[in-house]
Formats: C-alpha cells, structure tokens, sequence
C-alpha cells in the first residue's frame, strides 16, 4: 500500500483538529493493517481535544470503528486479509493479574498503551512531518488506515454495515454491556440518566434484560424521543423539572431497581445513587474528569444498603461480546441503525465534535467511500 494516508490529527489541546497527510509502517509481528471504512466520533474524543482527558499530542482520534484487514504482520491468527472487523480500544494482554482474574477490561498492559498513546507492543506506527504520533486508545479510527494490535481487532459478518458495525466497538460495548452486567431482573425499574450514544444503549441494554420500565432523563429532546425508540417507557426533562422529584413520585416514592449515569458529571452520580431505591444499585458508566470527586450520604450507605459501582468498557470481553451483539442484531433485538443520525467524511471530522459539544443526539460518524 501506499504509506501516505490521512488522519484527524489533533495538535494540542483546544486546538481544531487537522486532516493531515501522515505516513503510517507496514504491520509488524502481532499487527494487523485495517483500511478504515466508517468510525464513530465519541464524547471521548471531545474530552481529548478540549484536554479534558489529558492523553499525549499530537494524537490521531479515533477509538469506535469498523474496516477492512488488508495486512497482517507475522504470528497473527485472529484474522486474515480481506476479513471485515471491529476494532476495539482495549487490547487485552490475557497475561496481566486483571485478564487472568476475569476482569479484562481492565488490562493493564492496555491502559498503559492508552495512557502513552502507543499500541499494546509500546509501538508507534504513524508519523507526521516526520515526527511520531500518538494513537487514541491504541486505535486510531480517523485515519484512511489504522495499525493495530492483533488483539485490538474481532471479526464480524460482512453482511453488518460497517457504519453500524462501528458503534459496536464503543458505544453499544459500553452501553450494552454495562446493562447486562447490572443486577436487573425481569419487570424491573430502570434509571438511565444521559441518552447520548451509551445511555441509548444502555436503555436498549435494560429492555433486552426485561426491564419493566426504564426512565430516561436528558436534557436534549432529542435524545428523549430517540430513548423511547430504542426503548425507555419514560422521558424527563431535567431542564423542566426537578429530576430526582419526578422518579420518585414515577415510583411512589420508592426509588428505582437501578440506575445509570452516562455522562460523566459526579453530580449525576450522585443523582443516580439518591435514586435507587433501599438495597438498589446505582452504576457510573460515563467517564468523568481525572480528579473528579463525587459526594453522597454516607449513612445511606449503611442504612439502605446502596451500591454504587463502576463499569469500564461494559466489563466486556471484545471476542466474546462483540459476536454476541452480532446476533442480537441480526435478530432485530438489538437496533443499531437508529442511532446513526449524521455521517460525515474525514474532512467533516471537526463538524462532527461540533455536534457533540452542542449536545446533537444520536451518534455523529465518518464514512470513507
């Protein structure tokens, strides 16, 4: 292939991100060169330009994407040219203490990579003007190509389009997956608390689950209409009306079975966690500031026996779900073309994190052609 590809380029924080020319490397052992044919643009991204999420620059976005394996590097065996593939932004090592003890979301070797902004191996594979780039969570999705770790990609039926396939690796992991780890049983009460593109999917979650009712608070209308679509029986307006009065007097005072909160603010967490009912369970899935504190009553705690807990990444295994989230869809049990409300090329990728920062709803992706 030609080494000279283009990306999103971010060259420091708060700054408009660019469509450079960039050289990328040929696949090295463990490497797998995907052609890149849609990636979704997520709130993460955002909180990367706005340095927010404080990640090395100059740094290639993208985290939430689909494409074409057209190289491998030695060793691979996960996949072969010409393979369709959904990348995902954790490459667990399966060797570290958290891989082995059932929590792979949490690898540390693949938080390392993200924090440093390099591949699983500590490898950076693109340059521009000469110099390295970083990659966003060992990924990169807004370029023409990315070069990735073996176990950063999972293959999909090429029947899935890949604008859809897209929101698998981030968003509907997430969102999904965050639900069907939560403790809901069938004909519960369910808070969803922020319905932008891993809240939605949370309420999708929760309905696949049985969920009796799912409330859906945002304060983006429409949000609020795409919730109901996808699932949520309930919609409330928090700039209408006091949010926690309303799911309490929709509960008779009683709370909800349990409750998410999908944006990443600690006074939405603590939202959720006053929300749930004694013995209920509230579950933090946005991802706030680094130093973010959030403060709840203590003795409720106690007394009530709430839970407040996190979710990374769904607590999900990519090779595993990602499959599973394949059936649910080709079902029709798991809608993944709603929630795709603009498309953009590469050159529309700063009209893209404009939607995010207006609060547009629904998810905003890249399409190559």
């Amino acid at each position: 292939m030609d080494s000279r590809i283009r990306a999103a380029i971010l060259p420091d924080y708060n700054e408009s991100v660019r469509v450079s020319a960039v050289t990328i490397d040929d696949p090295g052992p463990g490497e797998v060169l995907v052609e890149m044919r849609a990636s979704g643009v997520c709130r993460s991204d955002w909180h990367a330009v706005t340095g927010h999420l404080p990640l090395p620059v100059p740094l290639v976005l993208g985290h939430e994407g689909a494409g074409i394996v057209r190289a491998v590097g030695p060793a691979v065996t996960r996949v072969s040219p010409q393979d369709h593939v959904v990348l995902s932004w954790i490459p667990q090592c399966g060797a570290c203490r958290w891989c082995l003890d059932g929590q792979p979301e949490l690898c540390e070797r693949a938080n390392d990579a993200a924090v440093n902004g390099t591949l699983l191996s500590g490898a950076q594979h693109v340059r521009w003007n000469g110099e390295p780039v970083h990659t966003f969570s060992t990924t990169g999705t807004l370029a023409d190509y990315a070069l990735v770790s073996e176990e950063s990609v999972v293959p999909i039926p090429k029947s899935l389009p890949f604008d859809q396939a897209a929101l698998l690796g981030c968003a509907v992991l997430t969102g999904v997956g965050a639900a069907f780890h939560a403790p809901i049983r069938p004909g519960d009460t369910v808070l969803v608390i922020g319905t932008g593109g891993v809240g939605l999917n949370i309420v999708q979650g929760a309905r696949i689950r049985g969920a009796g009712r799912i409330l859906a608070i945002d304060p983006s209308a429409a949000n609020r209409q795409l919730a109901r679509a996808l699932g949520a029986t309930w919609a409330i307006d928090p700039t209408a009306e006091d949010p926690l009065a309303a799911v309490l007097d929709a509960t008779r005072d009683e709370g909800v079975d349990v409750a998410f909160e999908a944006v990443g603010q600690p006074d939405l967490m603590a939202l959720a966690f006053n929300a749930v009912r004694r013995g209920g369970t509230a579950v933090a899935v946005g991802v706030p500031l680094p130093n973010a504190s959030v403060t709840l009553n203590a003795f409720a705690v106690v007394s009530q026996e709430k839970t407040l807990t996190g979710s990374w990444y769904g607590q999900s295994y990519p090779p595993r779900d990602i499959p599973r989230l394949v059936t649910l869809w080709n079902e029709g049990t798991l809608k993944l073309a709603p929630l795709i409300q603009r498309r953009y090329s590469l050159d529309g990728v700063n009209d893209a994190l404009q939607d995010i920062a207006s609060g547009r709803g629904g998810r905003s992706v890249i399409v190559w052609q």
